[in-house]
């Protein structure tokens, strides 16, 4: 019997999904599903946020010496809560912790291994521009018969079983791959359930947008320059000069270029070499998902994929997006190409 889009759940996707392997056991599904449970707690608390005293800081500073915001504090406790007692994970780990996050002792211990960024974009909380939940799954390494271990948490983006995120915007939708295909579910508030949306997505080949923070340009390299000047260049044949779309918001950013094409940017520069974005909570999870969807992901000279992690808040530059566009990039700032 074939469902109408509209009324497929996330939960039903899952179950169908899970069915086309005689093999799995059903944990994985039940884990996504405590995380979408996760998220439509969080959504709710997003989208009030203005009108309850949950803005603003703690007071607080994170392992990052980032001032940690109210809102972040309660999407990370949200997240351990919902996670800590299904049974499927040994191990967690949050960009808001600095060491692994174990779970309660007498809680059954799990296969698998969740990593986090609770809010992504959490400086533009105050301002209501869309933030996120970026999630990361993989399988343990240790043995299964005690708790995980920074090993565990410590694969490559590569080693994944599923990825996704969750986008908090004029409304709330999740996004998640198990490795086969890129699907979107939008929350129906009326229903309370996650509804089909995007099905199958797939990042045009080549896009029209490019998003980065010129603020820094003064601290760019001389070939990341010249390819921000080759985008701005007029000539139809390749189509550019692209458009400049940038919120500060990596979630919005590439949910954004994810379904219109284009690239999002977050290089590497004289103040800060490897970039800003952790590459475990954010780079990894967000190349799963472009590499499903037909896109790319380098850190300007290697697939993201294949970077072996050697600490949890580890640093990566990111150039992700639309195939095309990001091979364009990394011959520039490989030396490769010039205007």
């Amino acid at each position: 019997m074939n469902i109408p889009k509209r009324f497929l759940t996330l939960e039903r996707h899952i179950v169908e999904n899970e069915r086309k392997y005689p093999e799995a056991t059903g944990e994985l599904s039940d884990l996504l599903s405590d995380l979408a449970l996760a998220a439509k707690i969080i959504s709710l608390e997003v989208n009030k946020a203005g009108l309850v005293d949950i803005l603003g800081f703690t007071g607080e500073k994170n392992v990052h010496g980032e001032e940690v915001k109210k809102l972040d504090e309660y999407a990370h406790n949200m997240l351990i809560s919902a996670m800590s007692h299904g049974g499927h994970l040994c191990v967690m780990a949050s960009e808001e912790e600095e060491n692994i996050i174990h779970l309660p002792k007498g809680n059954k211990i799990g296969k698998y291994v969740l990593l986090f960024d609770p809010l992504d974009g959490s400086s533009n909380i105050d301002v209501n521009i869309s933030i996120g939940t970026i999630f990361s799954i993989y399988r343990r390494k240790s043995k299964d018969d005690g708790p995980g271990t920074l090993e565990d948490c410590l694969q490559k983006g590569s080693e994944q079983v599923a990825a996704g995120y969750v986008i908090y915007g004029s409304s709330t939708m999740l996004v998640y791959t198990t490795g086969n295909g890129v699907y979107g579910f939008t929350l129906d508030p009326a229903v309370g359930e996650f509804l089909l949306s995007h099905d199958n997505i797939r990042i045009p080949t080549k896009g029209k947008i490019y998003s980065v923070n010129e603020g820094n340009y003064i601290y760019w390299d001389d070939g990341l320059k010249k390819y921000i000047k080759y985008l701005q260049q007029n000539d139809k044949e390749t189509g550019r000069p692209y458009s400049a779309r940038y919120v500060g918001s990596l979630v919005a950013d590439f949910h954004r270029n994810l379904l219109y094409g284009g690239i999002f940017m977050y290089p590497g520069d004289k103040k800060n070499p490897n970039g800003k974005l952790r590459l475990m909570y954010e780079c990894n999870p967000l190349a799963f998902i472009v590499e499903q969807a037909g896109g790319k992901a380098s850190d300007g000279y290697q697939r993201i994929l294949d970077i072996e992690p050697k600490e949890l808040h580890q640093k990566t530059p990111l150039f992700i997006g639309s195939p095309h566009d990001v091979r364009i990039a990394e011959e520039f700032v490989q030396g490769k190409r010039d205007l």
